[in-house]
């Protein structure tokens, strides 16, 4: 088990807070919940299976970090994590998404979370055999032919000084090549392509899945081919260092350790959950809502949902539920599905305060982004102070006066703000703009001014 699996809460806390500002209580909730994890594979095996997550309903309005934190949770635990939303979904029988297909998206991730770790472990051997290939093609061994029984046969001698001759030019081609030296030359490769079916297998809205695995069914069976590609020579040694790296990963041990891990340290995040909330009606839409939540219970209770990597049981896996929860209450969802969310958390509106420090603090803030943005065309930018306090009022006023749509609206400020910069920095290059409080009205006053205008544009 990693370093990073076994954090204590606080540090989980502290690490989120790196990327995200407040919301405490909904990282103190998640960082119990990752921890747990690490727990219950301490506990003995007897008791190991009968405890279960305890899942999260986050409450908040939109973009105050609901995602984020669930998304670096991930992250953090090096978990298979995949986010939904709740109104993709329908219950059987409408046109949708069958939910069942979350757990198959997760299986898919783990799978390729898995393989690519097992490439990572076998590419020194991987890249020794595929250079290995390469010098072949660079430098073909001797062929050797058969002779006639009335020629002398070859001395001993001679064969010595032919195969030191061979080996001591293949390691000078090895040097020139770990150097760099090949690296304009071109070559032909001979690399294995699957040949895939040419047909389009139509299946009904929401079982596309069904669709895919067909092809790939047919695929599996259609014969491997070959195919010849003349490239460079480094393109030729990623490319068969690819393929050695495929052929030393076991696939069915892959796909083993896949099942496992989704159902051991698998994140569900699904979002948008107010949107299927509704108890009352009986007709309309809302039949479909209460059945995407009666299907969804067996899977967040415990079920066992069959993948093409085999059966995967949902008894462990973490869901994450939010909303924003405007038009319905927590309430508003059937009993059983509230009781498989136990515990909740209120993720609290951001204020300017709150901006300011979104466009500061974090190691990926929005004036960091920028800043290593535009710098990439020796255009240096620098924010005063005054100018992010200026950014942070614009934004909090606007998400006042309109939707309130959280540290979205950053987005939406900064780059109105920056656009003439960014469309002209090729020709400011090695120049550095000073950004205060004076640019960010001339650029934003105008807009704001015009209230209309404002509601389209910020």
């Amino acid at each position: 088990m990693t370093v990073r699996q076994v954090m204590t809460p606080r540090e989980i806390v502290s690490e989120l807070d790196r990327y995200i500002v407040g919301q405490h209580d909904a990282k103190r909730a998640v960082a119990i919940a990752l921890r747990n994890r690490w727990r219950r594979q301490q506990v003995a095996a007897e008791l190991r299976d009968e405890i279960v997550p305890k899942n999260i309903l986050m409450i908040g309005p939109t973009g105050v970090g609901k995602t984020e934190i669930a998304r670096r949770l991930a992250r953090l635990a090096q978990a298979p994590f995949v986010k939904v939303e709740a109104s993709r979904y329908t219950e059987v029988g409408y046109v949708g998404r069958d939910v069942e297909s979350i757990i198959r998206d997760l299986t898919e991730i783990a799978v390729k979370m898995v393989r690519d770790e097992e490439r990572e472990r076998v590419a020194v051997k991987a890249r020794q055999a595929a250079e290995e290939r390469l010098l072949d093609i660079l430098f073909p061994p001797p062929v050797r032919t058969t002779r006639r029984v009335s020629v002398a046969p070859e001395r001993p001698a001679e064969a010595a000084d032919t195969n030191t001759s061979y080996g001591e030019t293949r390691e000078k081609l090895r040097r020139l090549l770990r150097a760099g030296q090949l690296d304009a030359r071109e070559v032909e490769i001979e690399i294995t392509a699957q040949a895939m079916p040419m047909l389009e297998v139509l299946t009904p809205q929401g079982m596309e899945e069904m669709g895919v695995n067909m092809r790939e069914l047919f695929g599996q069976l259609m014969p491997k081919r070959t195919k010849h590609r003349s490239v460079k020579v480094p393109e030729a040694l990623e490319l068969l260092t690819q393929e050695e790296a495929a052929r030393l990963v076991d696939m069915e041990n892959v796909a083993r350790e896949a099942v496992q891990r989704t159902e051991q340290s698998g994140i569900v995040f699904i979002d948008e959950i107010d949107k299927i909330a509704g108890r009352d009606a009986a007709h309309g839409p809302d039949v479909s809502r209460q059945g995407v939540q009666r299907d969804l219970l067996p899977i967040v209770e415990g079920s066992t949902v069959n993948t093409k990597y085999g059966a995967v049981r949902t008894d462990h896996i973490l869901f994450v539920a939010s909303g924003a929860f405007h038009t319905a209450k927590p309430s508003d969802l059937i009993p059983e599905f509230q009781g498989r969310f136990p515990i909740r958390v209120e993720l609290q509106a951001l204020t300017q305060d709150d901006f300011v420090r979104i466009l500061t603090q974090p190691e990926n803030a929005l004036t960091k982004q920028y800043t290593a943005l535009l710098a990439t065309e020796s255009l240096h930018l620098r924010f005063a102070d005054d100018a992010v306090a200026a950014l942070a009022e614009i934004a909090a006023l606007l998400n006042a006066r309109s939707e309130n749509i959280g540290a979205r609206r950053l987005h939406t400020v900064m780059e109105r703000l920056l656009e003439d910069v960014s469309f002209n920095a090729p020709e400011l290059s090695a120049q550095e703009i000073a950004i205060d409080s004076a640019f960010v009205h001339k650029r934003l006053d105008p807009i704001l001014k015009d209230e209309d205008l404002s509601r389209y544009i910020l």
